[in-house]
Order: C-alpha cells, then sequence, then structure tokens
C-alpha cells in the first residue's frame, strides 16, 4: 500500500462525520454546479434539524441540486445559503428573505474571496485519486482555488463520475481533511429547445461571424442557435466562461479547432462547463480542453488578447438609451452581472471583435416589449449604455456603439417588435430623444 493510499483510507469518513465537525457560525465555500457535495450539505442540514447548530453559512454559484435551506425557511438562522449568482432555488430564498446574495463581476470572485472572506471549510466534488495522489476537480476551476488558498479545512466528494480534467485544477491527498465516497449521476442541464426566433437570430448573428474567429457563448435557446448556425464556419476558436454542449457539437464537426487563437492556439479555454453528460464524456482525459480560474479566463485584458473575439449574450430588457439589465424583472432578483459585462468589453477591445447582446423581442406571450422606453422601475443595469454593442432581436441587429442618442433610439425602434414602434416612437418624442 502506497503512502497515498494509506492517506486515503485515514482521510475516509461519512457525509454525517463530516457534518460532524461544523460549528456555529461556520463559513463554508463551495464551487459551481457539479464542483458540489450533495452529500456532505444534505448531512449538514439534517444536523441542522436535529441539534442547537446555528450560524452556518454556505456560499456558491450556480446551485445545481435541491439544498434544504433553499427550499423553505425552516432553517434560517441554522444554515442560510449565500449566492454569487442568484440562479436556481436561491431566487425564491432569497425573494422569501432567507438567503443572501454577492453582487459582483464573476471575475472578481476570487479576489473578493481572498480579501474579503475567511472559510472555515471548502468543500468539493472530485475525480478519483491518480497514482500520484491527486484528485481533478473536473469541469470547473472557477474561483476554487481562491477559496482552497483561504480554506481552513477541505472536505471533497470522490465521485466516479466527475471527469478527469488534464489541464484543470488538481487537489493532493496531503491537502485534504476529510472525503467522503458518493458515486451519483452529476446533474445535467435540459437541452434548449430551439423555436424559428430562436434560429432567426441565430442566423442573424452567425451571418456576422467571420471563419478564424474566437467566441464566447452564454446558455440558452439563442446561444445553441448560434452554434448550430456555425457549424458551416471554419478555423473557430473558444474562449469563454461556460462550456456548453453546442460548443462540443462545433469541435465535433470541426468547425472548432483553435488553429488562429493569438492565445492558447489549440486550446478550448474555460472556467466552468455544465449542461449534458457529453460534456463531461468529452472533457474527461482531454488534454485539448483548458479550465481556469476566472479571475484569468473573464479578465477582459486577457480575453481581447484573441483578434475577432466574439461574444454572446441575454438580456431581459434593454431601454432606448441601450442600457442592458440580464438579471432581474423590475426589483425580483433572477440570477447576478456574471461575465456578460467581461466578454463585451474584452470582445469590443479586441482587434475585429463584435459583441451582441440577443434576445426575442417580446415578453409573456407578446404582451410585453422587451425593448422600452426606460427599464422597469427597480431593474438592474448589468451592462451600461457606454459599453454596450450589438443588440439582436428577430427583426435584426442594432449597432449601438459609438451612435448617437438619436441614432441609437432609431435603431432600437426599428428591431422592436411591430406592435411596440409606435408607442416608442411617441414616447421617445415626448421624452426628446428622437431627433
Amino acid at each position: 500500500m502506497s503512502d497515498y493510499q494509506a492517506q486515503y483510507k485515514q482521510k475516509k469518513m461519512t457525509a454525517d462525520e463530516v457534518a460532524a465537525q461544523v460549528g456555529d457560525n461556520w463559513l463554508i465555500g463551495m464551487d459551481a454546479a457539479i464542483a458540489q457535495t450533495p452529500a456532505i450539505i444534505d448531512a449538514l442540514c439534517r444536523r441542522a434539524e436535529n441539534s442547537g447548530l446555528k450560524g452556518v453559512r454556505v456560499q456558491m454559484l450556480l446551485d445545481s441540486f435541491p439544498y434544504p435551506f433553499y427550499a423553505d425557511g425552516h432553517l434560517f438562522g441554522k444554515v442560510m445559503g449565500e449566492s454569487w449568482f442568484a440562479s436556481g432555488g436561491a431566487r425564491k430564498a432569497l425573494a422569501e428573505g432567507w438567503a443572501d446574495y454577492i453582487p459582483n463581476y464573476y471575475r472578481d470572485c476570487p479576489r473578493h474571496i481572498r480579501e474579503n472572506y475567511d472559510y472555515d471549510a471548502f468543500c468539493v466534488s472530485v475525480s478519483p485519486m491518480d497514482k500520484h495522489g491527486y484528485f481533478s476537480l473536473g469541469s470547473v476551476s472557477s474561483y476554487s482555488p481562491a477559496m482552497i488558498d483561504k480554506a481552513k479545512r477541505i472536505f471533497v466528494e470522490v465521485n466516479e463520475n466527475t471527469p478527469r480534467a488534464v489541464r484543470g485544477e488538481q487537489l493532493h491527498i496531503s491537502q485534504i481533511t476529510g472525503l467522503v465516497e458518493n458515486t451519483f449521476e452529476l446533474p445535467t442541464l435540459p437541452p434548449a429547445k430551439l423555436d424559428e426566433t430562436s434560429s432567426i437570430i441565430g442566423n442573424l448573428i452567425a451571418e456576422q461571424i467571420p471563419d478564424g474567429a474566437c467566441i464566447q457563448l452564454g446558455i440558452g435557446a439563442i446561444p445553441d442557435a448560434v452554434g448550430l448556425a456555425l457549424q458551416s464556419k471554419h478555423d473557430l476558436g473558444i474562449h469563454t466562461e461556460m462550456f456548453t454542449s453546442s460548443m462540443v457539437d462545433l469541435i465535433k464537426c470541426g468547425a472548432v479547432n483553435n488553429s488562429r487563437k493569438q492565445i492558447h492556439r489549440g486550446i478550448t479555454v474555460t472556467t466552468f462547463a455544465f449542461g449534458s453528460k457529453a460534456i463531461n464524456d468529452f472533457i474527461d482525459d482531454n488534454p485539448s480542453i483548458a479550465i481556469m480560474p476566472v479571475d484569468y479566463v473573464n479578465n477582459p485584458e486577457v480575453i481581447c488578447r484573441n483578434d475577432n473575439m466574439i461574444s454572446i449574450n441575454a438580456a431581459l430588457e434593454v431601454d432606448l438609451f441601450g442600457q442592458v439589465c440580464a438579471e432581474s424583472i423590475g426589483t425580483k432578483i433572477m440570477s447576478g452581472s456574471g461575465g456578460q459585462v467581461d466578454y463585451v468589453r474584452g470582445a469590443c477591445q479586441s482587434r475585429g471583435g463584435k459583441s451582441f447582446i440577443a434576445f426575442t423581442s417580446t415578453a409573456k406571450g407578446g404582451t410585453i416589449s422587451k425593448i422600452k422606453t426606460s427599464l422597469t422601475p427597480g431593474a438592474v443595469v448589468t451592462t451600461s449604455k457606454n459599453d454596450v454593442d450589438y443588440i439582436v432581436t428577430e427583426y435584426g441587429l442594432a449597432h449601438l456603439r459609438g451612435e448617437t442618442l438619436s441614432s441609437r433610439v432609431k435603431q432600437l425602434i426599428a428591431i422592436a417588435h411591430p406592435d411596440f414602434r409606435d408607442e416608442l416612437t411617441f414616447d421617445a418624442k415626448k421624452r426628446g430623444i428622437l431627433i
């Protein structure tokens, strides 16, 4: 038995044994999606329900499991979630007042972690240990290195289904306080349903993307439609916050080979991957995928080093100045800023780069225009009017960057749904912003 195997055996424990070590007012950190540890957190919540444990906070991004402290308020005061993105179950908990949210640019999370927080424990899902004593953190790097640096203890869940990312973050057995073996199917995202409107928008954007461009895609029907439309392109590259199923398809069909990137040539760069099972299978033991920390991947000064950088992101609404709201419906928090601004700025600073904010022109069955005279009261501005480049709906593209206010107004009204154009024109003239 090697020394590493002896350490493994010594540090192996149950999830309940990990939870038993948690004290009052602990701060526990986790990273995004499949990096999370459902067995440990469920055991912690069970303990909190049946003991006097109080004041425990659990920070995470993109909750991908049904955590009890997000489901309802029965654990409030005992275990509370703090979200870096306000997604999934956190939305309801935030609305009801039994969770909290940390506004941020995703790229800044590692800095906030290192400067503002001290973690009693960092919990992370990992692949099985290799012969050298290392565990792969799988398809997530994100802010994990910062939490590892700041954590007093590290607990891992070893899952046979976690992919081994050979160009990703690793943990050595000597760094680990305790490990739990927990084999389970990794969470996935259901495929987006492509409709005619999404396909129209996808094709409009794809027409603007040249061969050899480097792309960042968000998640949802429109980015997937863009990915489908790009399959006829050549020599594309990928530098993206999130690695998605549509990107796997682009690599497999040969449209993406990363051959014309200026940095990390031949390599797909991302900070985390989430989507279908096919993504994890593709990443496993694949040296062409680099999963790197978000403060590098999402740094606009890094993003812009690739020529013809193209970013495609979404919005909930846009006003006639070009202000983009992508994270709230009025005062109701729906998500965080994520990396949208990072990629808007990085793409616009790139030689030949372009940034697209894309969405269908209406909501609620065509009764609400997503292009508005002014944002809904309480709406959060994600991307400022000074940063925005292209706005896209099924009715066309509006190029706002460097344009006059009157030009912006005219272009945005032209791509709004026809049912709302007269009202938008009337309001714009009344406000004196349409000449």
